[in-house]
């Protein structure tokens, strides 16, 4: 580092377990740009400050993450095509003193899923959680699938589930966490449970609840194998754990804020590496 590099980074509460800085110091470092990335623990009641400190600083953008992606957009200049529809940020770029927000979210998740199983099309998919992550998620899959929500505040549920069938025409299902998986081909959580320190939680959705033919998703990556995928290999089900989604939205947000392509594999490796240390 030195009085040339850009600053870029994370904000969120908390943000200790967050593996970003490793993910995007090691695309920077194999691109040999002159940038840093660190992470800010920032309390839901000082983020009225976060865009003008960030201004302030001279900071290239930064990633948002829990419990902020909803919250940021009123502190914003503008939005993307993406982030007005989703109406959550994950990624903000600040050029000429002007703060855009983004999502990159939706595109990450769905990547990772493709990667794994092939192009996802006509699916039935419950999605469990309706926070800032589960907004990008369902938004983006429920373009070309059958997306149910499924959330503990079933208010919470109905709402989003209703104005993703507003901005997008399409029918969206809604229901509480004893949603009827039956016929569901992909179950996705975008909820924290199961996240790092919480890591013996009780899954979202148990092994009972599951079958061999599904495909289970967690977005959680620290752990890796979360309590909930545990359960979904007691069936024998497919499971992708968060690792795609975290690399996939970073690639994303890294070509936002530099112009560069990073390398995936280095971002990927740089991640496992310290998992299994």
């Amino acid at each position: 580092m030195d009085a040339k590099t850009k600053l870029v980074g994370l904000i969120g509460h908390p943000v200790e377990h967050s593996l970003s800085p490793v993910m995007h110091n090691a695309a920077f470092k194999d691109k040999n740009l002159n940038y840093v990335y660190l992470a800010f623990d920032v309390k839901p009641e000082r983020l009225r400050f976060v865009v003008d400190g960030a201004k302030a600083l001279g900071m290239v953008g930064f990633n948002v993450t829990i419990p902020h992606k909803v919250e940021i957009i009123k502190y914003l200049d503008q939005l993307s095509e993406e982030a007005k529809l989703i109406g959550a940020v994950n990624t903000v770029k600040i050029e000429d003193d002007i703060a855009i927000g983004y999502n990159t979210d939706g595109i990450g998740a769905r990547r990772a899923l493709e990667e794994e199983i092939g192009k996802v099309k006509d699916k039935k998919i419950v999605i469990f959680g309706a926070g800032g992550a589960a907004r990008a998620v369902a938004f983006e899959l429920a373009k070309d699938n059958f997306v149910v929500i499924a959330n503990r505040t079933l208010e919470k549920a109905k709402k989003l589930a209703k104005e993703i069938e507003e901005k997008l025409n399409r029918e969206v299902g809604y229901s509480d966490l004893n949603v009827d998986l039956e016929d569901v081909d992909i179950v996705i959580n975008a909820t924290p449970v199961g996240m790092y320190p919480n890591v013996n939680e009780k899954p979202i959705v148990s092994k009972e609840r599951l079958r061999k033919d599904m495909v289970v998703m967690d977005l959680v990556y620290n752990p890796l194998e979360t309590t909930l995928l545990k359960e979904a290999k007691k069936v024998g089900a497919k499971t992708i754990d968060g690792l795609g989604m975290l690399i996939y939205q970073g690639a994303e947000a890294f070509k936002i804020w530099t112009g560069v392509e990073p390398n995936i594999e280095v971002m990927r490796e740089s991640i496992l590496k310290v998992l299994k240390n």
